[in-house]
C-alpha cells in the first residue's frame, strides 16, 4: 500500500504539469486572434467617430477638389507641355496615394484626443501588444483616405482623366500598404504631440512636404542634391512611384514616368514602414508613460 501510495503521489505533479501544458495550448493559439480582435475594436471605434463627424467626411472629399482641382489643374494647363507624358493621369495616381497618406495622417491626430480622455492608457494597459493598437488606429484612420480617394476620382473624371477597372483595382490592392507607410510614418510624430493645436501643425509638416518632394503633381526624375536626398528618404516617394509602376505597366510611358524597379519601391516600403512603425510605437508608447 505504501508503495501504491508513492507512486500515486510521484504522478500527481506529472498529470498537473501534463494539464498545465494542455491549459496553456488553447491560451498560445488564441494570442493571433486577441492581437487581431484588438486591430478591429481599435479600427472600429476610429471609423464609428469618422461617421458620426459629417464635417470629416465632407472634408475628406473636398480637399481632392482644392489639392488636385486647382493645384494639379493650374500645372495641367500651363506646364504640362512637353512632358513626353500624360500629365493628367500622372497627377491622378499622384493624388491617390497623397491623399491616402494625408487622411491617414489627419486620422492619427485622435491619438492626442485619446491621451486626454485617458483612453490611450486604457488601452495601454490592456493585455494586446503596442502594436495592435497602433495598427487599429491606423486601419480605423485609413477609412476617411479610402472616402478621400472617391472624392479624388471624382474630381478626375470631372478634369476628364480616369482609370481602367484594371489599373483601379490594382492601386486599390496596394492601398493597404500605403496607408500603413504613411500612418507608422506620422506615428513618429504624434508620440511627440500634446496638444490638438501642435497636431494640426504637425499634419501639415508630414504631409505637405511630401506631396513637393514625392513627385506627386511635379516630376522628379531631374532632381538633384538635397531635394534628390529628401525625396528618397520619404516612403511616399516609393509609394508614388510602384502606384505608377503598376498604371503603366506595358505602355509606352513607362520609363519616362517610373523612376525605380517596382521590386526595389516594395523593398523600400517595407522597410521604411517597418522603420517607422518600430519608432513611433516606441515613442507613443514613452509619450503616455510619461503623462
Amino acid at each position: 500500500m505504501s508503495t501504491f501510495g508513492a507512486a500515486s503521489k510521484s504522478a500527481q505533479p506529472k498529470a498537473s504539469g501534463e494539464q498545465a501544458r494542455r491549459a496553456a495550448l488553447p491560451a498560445r493559439l488564441s494570442l493571433p486572434l486577441r492581437e487581431l480582435n484588438a486591430v478591429v475594436a481599435v479600427a472600429a471605434r476610429d471609423i464609428t467617430i469618422t461617421l458620426k463627424s459629417p464635417g470629416t467626411l465632407v472634408m475628406s472629399l473636398v480637399m481632392p477638389l482644392v489639392m488636385m482641382g486647382l493645384i494639379g489643374g493650374n500645372l495641367m494647363e500651363n506646364m504640362a507641355g512637353g512632358l513626353g507624358f500624360d500629365f493628367g493621369q500622372f497627377m491622378l495616381v499622384g493624388m491617390l496615394v497623397n491623399m491616402l497618406f494625408m487622411m491617414t495622417t489627419t486620422g492619427l491626430t485622435t491619438l492626442v484626443d485619446d491621451s486626454d480622455d485617458n483612453y490611450s492608457a486604457e488601452l495601454l494597459v490592456s493585455p494586446v501588444s503596442r502594436y495592435a493598437i497602433v495598427l487599429g488606429k491606423i486601419v480605423g484612420s485609413s477609412f476617411a483616405a479610402i472616402v478621400s480617394c472617391l472624392g479624388v476620382l471624382l474630381v478626375g473624371l470631372v478634369m476628364g482623366i480616369a482609370l481602367s477597372a484594371g489599373q483601379l483595382l490594382a492601386l486599390l490592392a496596394l492601398a493597404p500598404l500605403m496607408c500603413l507607410s504613411g500612418g507608422a510614418l506620422a506615428m513618429i510624430v504624434m508620440g511627440a504631440i500634446k496638444n490638438n493645436r501642435m497636431a494640426n501643425i504637425a499634419v501639415m509638416l508630414v504631409t505637405m512636404p511630401q506631396m513637393f518632394l514625392s513627385g506627386v503633381i511635379i516630376p522628379i526624375a531631374n532632381s538633384s542634391g538635397v531635394l534628390l536626398v529628401l525625396s528618397r528618404a520619404l516612403p511616399m516617394t516609393y509609394c508614388v512611384d510602384l502606384g505608377r509602376a503598376v498604371v503603366y505597366a506595358g505602355s509606352p510611358e513607362y520609363d519616362a514616368v517610373v523612376l525605380f524597379d517596382p521590386a526595389v519601391s516594395l523593398l523600400a516600403i517595407v522597410g521604411l514602414t517597418a522603420v517607422c512603425l518600430v519608432l513611433g510605437t516606441f515613442l507613443y508608447v514613452r509619450s503616455e508613460n510619461n503623462r
